[in-house]
């Protein structure tokens, strides 16, 4: 939990930073709009491109190893780009800290999945998403501390001390573990999968920074991505030692939780993105101030992810999620009717409610996907869920940030012609960039500013409702394939079978383990068979909820 706050807790910390960063040195580096979107997105590219690989190799040598390199590697990034001079030096830093991330985040959940049996495995999730909405709330505050009292590296800086105190927590506490019978690698499938990873999640960001897919960069960059992913399901269908089994796709526990956290994200991730500008350029909010505005989203996480289990346990996963959903549209939705009156409790209620919807989304999906599959491919089904969710985010901000900056465009447009030719295409960029331009106009430039507010609120508008239909589409997905209460005699593609999502597995016998991470049968237990599931054992989830521990 400790290396996964820093990964989560370093990405808040930058979408309060944005606004200082952008600003002219010393202050800042002057970053312009689009680097830094690419001060982002470089940590997205790499971090999706590698995350399936990643769980691969935490399967293969050892998920702790991977944990420990991956925690190093972002450390050192981090480190690199406290002190970066130039946007260049800071997209290239940040990218090094991506690529280490990718190494954390599937082994964090695989060593979870290790560590407790699988009655135990949907708390263990909670904690981990509670984590993660803990991680939401430390950083934008801490990041405004840091902001307001040191320069703007020193939200990079902080990470150093936590992740030498991570290194030696993790080298003392995590047990190691792997998968026993790996068999044959399959270097084609990896290659295929980074290279087709790496393509798409370039195509969407470049073309959410044109607010244009259909340039022909993008777009070749789109289909090239598609295409090579496409090779890389054929190529894993056909294989006889393959990467990742296609035939857990077919299963519709695994495949409706990995779309349903795709949407989820792509949703969040957009509202997230622009909700820094609207309380900072909009409504004049410092970075502090605008940390604490966002604490009611992260708090809500943090309180209930840890108890959602329960509500599924008593619901069923399929009517939590859906209403799970719902509570996300809502509070998307309701940005809509947002504007530079609007009061701040108003808007913390907002986040309060799609973080109790995040939280009562993220814990049962998570839990469907991680025991879907047998225990020792736990890295590989961790990293198929966070590249979708990875993958997701990255075309929410691409998408949405471009429904934004079209519609924003087109409302200065008028404003922005009388402006002179040097400054233009600046002010045209973001209401950032309007403000910039206005601020060089003097007292003539007030009315700018007044017609730049109108025009983004006028865009947020419209993106939140875009946003809120997508959760829409997610509702419609958790209520067609998502099982509910109960799962009767469901066999993995391996003979691994899966508890139904966030609940359970009522069928599997626990399988102590001693502090080696070699499994020990319990009293009366029958011995595991190879694919992590014991012997003869049928999941039967009764209608009423999970039942007692079944004895062999």
């Amino acid at each position: 939990m400790f290396s996964l706050l820093i990964v989560v807790l370093d990405n808040s910390i930058l979408n309060v930073a944005v606004k200082t960063i952008a600003s002219p040195a010393p202050t800042g580096i002057g970053a312009t709009q689009g680097e830094l979107e690419w001060a982002i997105n470089s940590y997205t590219l790499l971090f999706a491109g590698l995350l399936f690989t990643a769980g691969l190799l935490g399967d293969r040598v050892g998920r702790k190893k991977v944990l420990l390199f991956g925690i190093v590697v972002f450390g050192v990034g981090s480190a690199l780009a406290a002190f970066a001079t130039t946007p260049g030096e800071l997209i290239a830093y940040r990218g090094v800290m991506g690529f280490g991330a990718a190494f954390v985040m599937p082994s964090t959940l695989a060593v979870l999945m290790h560590v407790f049996e699988p009655d135990e495995q949907p708390k263990a999730i909670g904690i981990w998403a509670g984590s993660i909405g803990l991680a939401i709330a430390i950083g934008p505050v801490t990041g405004g501390v840091l902001i307001e009292h040191f320069w703007w590296g020193s939200i990079f800086l902080v990470n150093v001390p936590v992740v030498i105190i991570a290194l030696i927590a993790m080298a003392i506490l995590v047990p190691e573990s792997k998968d026993p019978a790996p068999g044959r690698t399959d270097p084609v499938g990896v290659l295929l999968s980074i290279v087709g990873l790496v393509l798409l999640v370039y195509g969407i960001i470049r073309g959410g920074e044109l607010a244009d897919f259909t340039e022909p960069s993008v777009l070749l960059s789109v289909l090239g991505g598609l295409a090579v992913l496409a090779g890389f399901v054929w190529h894993e269908k056909r294989s006889n030692h393959p990467a990742i089994d296609m035939a857990y796709f077919r299963m519709p526990a695994f495949s409706a939780s990995v779309v349903a956290i795709a949407l989820v994200f792509f949703a969040m991730m957009g509202i997230t993105f622009l909700s820094a500008y609207y309380l900072q350029s909009v409504r004049g909010y410092s970075a502090l101030e605008c940390g604490l505005l966002v604490l009611p989203l992260a708090l809500a996480q943090g309180f209930f992810s840890p108890r959602a289990r329960l509500v599924v346990a008593r619901f069923g996963a399929r009517a939590v999620c859906a209403g799970a959903l719902v509570l996300i549209a809502v509070g998307l939705g309701s940005f809509a009717f947002f504007d530079e009156s609007t009061p701040m409790w108003v808007f913390g209620v907002s986040l309060f409610i799609q973080g109790v919807g995040m939280s009562h989304i993220t814990v049962p999906v998570t839990t469907s996907v991680m025991q879907s599959l047998p225990r020792e491919k736990a890295g590989s089904g961790s990293a198929v869920s966070n590249t979708f969710r990875q993958v997701g985010g990255a075309l929410g901000v691409a998408v949405l940030g471009s429904m934004l900056s079209i519609r924003y465009r087109a409302e200065m447009e008028g404003q922005l012609a009388t402006l002179p030719a040097g400054l233009r295409e600046s002010a045209g960029e973001s209401i950032e960039g309007t403000h910039a331009a206005a601020r060089r106009l003097g007292p003539a430039g007030e009315e700018l500013i007044t017609r730049a507010n109108a025009a983004f609120i006028d865009a947020m508008q419209l993106t939140a409702l875009g946003a809120a239909l997508v959760c829409l589409i997610g509702v419609a997905v958790v209520l067609r394939w998502l099982p509910g209460r109960a799962v009767r005699h469901a066999k993995g593609p391996s003979g691994s079978q899966p508890a139904a999502a966030g609940t359970p597995d009522a069928g599997t016998p626990a399988l102590r383990r001693s502090d080696a991470g070699a499994p020990v049968p319990g009293q009366g237990q029958q011995p595991a068979q190879s694919n992590g599931s014991p012997a003869n054992a049928v999941p039967h989830l009764p209608e009423d909820g999970p039942p007692a521990r079944q004895q062999h």
